[in-house]
């Protein structure tokens, strides 16, 4: 029998380094540019390209990071000093970050939820990327991604969403292998 653990170690050794254990370095520019291209070559019916990148990094993490508590207060002028930090801190670890935005064409032929499809393969193929490059990765979403505040700081269009936050940067701590769903208990043959 193959073995393919051994052949193909980046797929069957793929798990998120949580972005609070994140730290520099992160990649450099050439680095950012091999993730960018490998990340467009995922499936996109009708070569829509429905996405696009933002990247956040340097002091612009701490500034939007304020903004977040900031932001985090209008909402919930009753939340603790510990949530408020959570946010401010919440782009604070990893060096860098790329939002994946979705652009979707609702009246294109191609539905918009293959559109979104495509660009969650771009978030998976971020993630894979940044481990083979020797990077840990996280993709997170979090009331953020659904703020129109926040979007419109971030400059989304009408049509365009936050599909992730894709976090990148050097692991700090090990993580342990979680328990992984049974595949053989998500499988069936069709049969008419």
């Amino acid at each position: 029998m193959t073995d393919f653990t051994s052949q193909f170690p980046l797929l069957t050794t793929r798990r998120s380094v949580p972005a609070r254990s994140l730290s520099s370095p992160g990649p450099d520019e050439a680095q950012l540019r091999q993730l960018l291209t490998w990340a467009v070559r995922v499936p996109d019916h009708g070569r829509l390209a429905p996405w696009r990148f933002l990247c956040i990094r340097g002091e612009t993490r701490q500034r939007l990071g304020e903004r977040l508590a900031i932001r985090a207060r209008e909402r919930d002028p009753g939340a603790s000093e510990a949530s408020l930090e959570k946010d401010r801190c919440r782009f604070a670890h990893a060096p860098l970050i790329l939002t994946v935005i979705a652009r979707t064409q609702p009246e294109h032929k191609v539905p918009e939820q293959e559109q979104l499809l495509s660009g969650g393969s771009v978030c998976f193929a971020l993630l894979l990327g940044a481990q083979a490059l020797g990077f840990g990765a996280q993709w997170l979403t979090g009331w953020p991604a659904y703020d129109p505040e926040v979007t419109r700081w971030l400059g989304l269009g009408e049509h365009e969403r936050i599909l992730g936050f894709i976090h990148i940067g050097t692991a700090t701590e090990v993580v342990s292998e979680r328990e992984r769903p049974d595949r053989d208990s998500l499988f069936s043959d069709l049969s008419l």
